[in-house]
C-alpha cells in the first residue's frame, strides 16, 4: 500500500506540470476518425447537445481545465498501471484519472435520457477527450519509470511528454486532421470491429504494453532528430486510429 500511495504523490506532482494529451491535430484526429465511423443515428442523436461536430470539442477539456469550473478535471489525463501493467483499483488516483474518469462518463450516458442536456454535452466532451488520452503513450505512468524529463528535438529543449503529444505529429506527416482520417482509416468492417473490441481497462493495458519501450528509445538528454521522428511516427499512427475507432464503437453503443 504504501508503494502505491507514493505512486499518488508522483503522479499528482506530474499532473501539476500541466500535462496534456494529444495536441490539437492528434485530438482533432481522433475525433474525425470516429466522427467518420459513427452510424447515422448516433451521429443525429449527439447532434441534439452538441452544437457542433464532435471534432469541435476534442480539446474542450484541455481548454477548459484550468477554469475554476473544471479545474477538479486537470488530474484526468494520465493513469497508472502495476507491475503487470494493468489498470487496477489499487493504482487508481483518489483524484480521478483517464481510464476511472471514462468509465464514469460511459456510465451516466447509458441512461442519458433521463439526464439533463447540459449534463449529458459534458459527459459527451470527457470521453471525445478522455478516450484519445487514454492511448497516448506518454500518459501512463509506469511503476518505478521515470517518466518526466528534457529532450532535445532539434537543438531545442521539451519535455519528452510534449514529443508524443505533439512533436512526432508535427514533425512527421504535415498532414490536416481528415488527412490523417483519409490515409489512416482503411480497415474492413471486420477489422475495425476486432480493433475496437474490449473495454477501456483493456485498451490501456494494450497501450501500456505497446508503449512502454518509449523511454528505452530516448532516454533523458537525448538530442532527437529526424531518425528517431520517423522511428515514432508509426506508432504514434497506430494509437490514433485504434482511438477513433473505439471512440466511435462507445458512441455508436451509447447513442444508436
Amino acid at each position: 500500500m504504501k508503494r502505491y500511495l507514493i505512486l499518488f504523490l508522483v503522479f499528482s506532482m506530474t499532473l501539476s506540470q500541466q500535462a496534456l494529451g494529444w495536441g490539437r491535430k492528434g485530438h482533432d484526429a481522433i475525433a474525425y476518425i470516429a466522427e467518420c465511423n459513427l452510424t447515422k443515428k448516433a451521429k443525429k442523436n449527439i447532434a441534439k447537445y452538441l452544437h457542433y461536430s464532435i471534432v469541435y470539442y476534442s480539446s474542450w477539456m484541455d481548454d477548459y481545465r484550468h477554469t475554476p469550473q473544471y479545474k477538479q478535471t486537470s488530474e484526468w489525463h494520465m493513469a497508472a498501471v502495476d507491475e503487470n501493467l494493468n489498470y487496477t483499483e489499487a493504482v487508481r488516483s483518489p483524484q480521478g484519472d483517464v481510464v476511472c474518469e471514462l468509465e464514469n462518463a460511459i456510465a451516466k450516458l447509458k441512461n442519458y435520457k433521463q439526464l439533463d442536456d447540459s449534463t449529458v454535452a459534458v459527459n459527451l466532451k470527457y470521453i471525445i477527450h478522455l478516450t484519445g488520452d487514454m492511448h497516448c503513450p506518454a500518459h501512463i505512468f509506469y511503476p518505478g519509470k521515470k517518466i518526466w524529463y528534457d529532450i532535445k528535438e532539434n537543438g531545442k529543449t521539451y519535455t519528452y511528454h510534449s514529443t508524443w503529444d505533439t512533436g512526432i505529429i508535427e514533425n512527421t506527416h504535415k498532414w490536416s486532421y481528415t488527412e490523417f482520417q483519409q490515409q489512416l482509416d482503411r480497415y474492413s468492417k471486420q477489422e475495425k470491429k476486432r480493433i475496437s473490441d474490449g473495454t477501456p481497462r483493456e485498451w490501456f493495458h494494450e497501450t501500456a504494453v505497446d508503449c512502454q519501450h518509449i523511454y528505452d528509445m530516448a532516454p533523458e538528454g537525448s538530442d532527437l532528430g529526424n531518425d528517431f521522428m520517423n522511428k515514432a511516427q508509426p506508432l504514434a499512427d497506430s494509437q490514433i486510429l485504434k482511438a477513433g475507432y473505439r471512440l466511435a464503437r462507445i458512441l455508436n453503443e451509447l447513442f444508436n
